[in-house]
């Protein structure tokens, strides 16, 4: 028989976008069964009873642009220089950090190395480890001094990506990753502006290339996901069908409304975390306001906020993920996106923990049963210690999370705060 759970006396955000309500929620196996308003009573028998004391039932947190296998470090170069082995107890370690913060899913964006994201994910799917629900993506496909070459003539350098140079070649690699498992295939069509060889508004990898790619991806029923600030990029990425857009955050009016013409099946994840940290936090690493100034960051900052605003206004979807796991931008502080979405993007609270939780389920492939708290859909939840509606930033402190549920099993139970009930609630 399933295990049963009554959430009572809790305030219900659902994340349809209704105002949120007071009531109950039945979970069953892994499942939510049933969503009642105060006063409408709920068949619970058998059912163990959390009393939520008015605390916020929630959809947990889904990460757009997740890096699990990120390191936290300062430069791109010393994830090259950790062993697989270790290298994948460190991901198991990150993905339970991000399950804390009740983030209960998780898009990947680019695994450090090949298999480290298949790997992770079989492991957290069989329950070996605690982790988010996740989707493996490939290390970023990258040509020959785009972003994610670090190699130099005289040493050995890698970080996370691998080179190609070519269709045949990128072909070749999107191959290889499709045989080991991967969800998403991740390319770079567009540098960086800490990359002096590939800054952000320049689009390194040839079309032919992107088409390669893409074409991969349509035979196997893959979806690619590409790394685009220069305006060029994002129309490329657009016609061979790229569905996920990170950055976007150099886009001209052409790119602006061809975004808006794929709005339907296409997603844009600005990543304003590491832009922020970036220009503002990386000080103790060496990185000045004033050096990150003078590459650009402030510039490309404002004018990704501007664009993202057109874009808003224009029905794209764009979720919150920010480039978590260097230095000063942390795995683990991922919920800082949506603060930043409110404060700097003008989106209202709701609307920012929307984009983190029912267009997560949406980017997830899984819209139907992810992301909102509704019968039917899978029982991911969080329940906060307050209203995320009035201050979202409680959202980034996980003493504020009384309860964890991924899959209708408590991975954070909540305290003192539950009773066995053998009869109708």
């Amino acid at each position: 028989m399933a295990t049963r759970t009554l959430f009572r006396n809790v305030n219900i955000l659902d994340c349809t976008g209704a105002p949120p309500f007071a009531g109950s929620a039945l979970i069953e196996g892994n499942r939510i069964k049933a969503v009642a308003p105060q006063g409408t009573p709920i068949a619970a028998e058998g059912a163990t009873i959390v009393d939520g004391m008015g605390a916020t039932l929630m959809p947990g947190l889904i990460e757009s642009h997740s890096h699990l296998t990120f390191l936290d470090t300062s430069d791109l170069e010393s994830l090259g220089f950790v062993p697989p082995e270790e290298h994948i107890l460190r991901s198991v370690r990150n993905a339970k950090k991000m399950l804390d913060q009740g983030f209960t899913a998780c898009n990947s964006a680019a695994a450090a190395k090949a298999r480290l994201d298949i790997v992770l994910r079989n492991a957290i799917d069989a329950g070996d480890f605690p982790g988010p629900r996740t989707l493996a993506a490939s290390p970023e496909l990258a040509p020959t001094a785009g972003l994610g070459d670090v190699r130099l003539r005289h040493m050995h350098r890698e970080t996370f990506a691998i080179v190609c140079d070519g269709a045949d070649e990128f072909r070749k690699t999107a191959r290889e990753m499709v045989r080991e498992g991967v969800d998403t295939l991740k390319i770079n069509p567009s540098g960086d502006e800490f990359v002096p060889h590939a800054r952000a508004h320049q689009t390194v990898m040839t079309e032919a290339e992107i088409a390669a790619v893409c074409e991969v991806a349509q035979m196997h029923d893959k979806r690619v996901a590409a790394h685009c600030r220069s305006a060029k990029s994002v129309k490329l990425a657009l016609k061979h069908g790229v569905k996920v857009i990170y950055h976007a955050t150099l886009v001209d009016d052409e790119a602006c409304a061809q975004l808006e013409a794929a709005k339907d099946w296409c997603f844009v994840a600005p990543t304003l975390g590491i832009n922020y940290t970036t220009l503002n936090e990386a000080g103790k690493w060496g990185l000045t306001t004033e050096i990150a100034e003078s590459m650009g960051v402030r510039r490309e900052l404002e004018t990704g906020i501007r664009n993202m605003k057109e874009l808003k206004r224009r029905g794209v979807r764009i979720l919150p993920g920010g480039d978590y796991g260097f230095a000063w931008n942390p795995i683990g502080t991922n919920a800082r996106d949506i603060e930043h979405f409110v404060n700097l993007l003008g989106f209202s609270p709701m609307e920012a923990i929307m984009a983190a939780t029912k267009l997560g389920g949406e980017i997830m492939m899984m819209d139907n049963e992810l992301g909102q708290v509704k019968p039917g859909f899978l029982a991911d939840l969080i329940l906060v210690d307050g209203n995320p509606l009035a201050n979202v930033a409680i959202l980034q402190d996980a003493t504020k999370l009384f309860a964890i549920m991924k899959d209708g099993a408590f991975h954070k139970a909540p305290v003192a705060r539950q009773e066995t009930q053998r009869q109708t609630a």
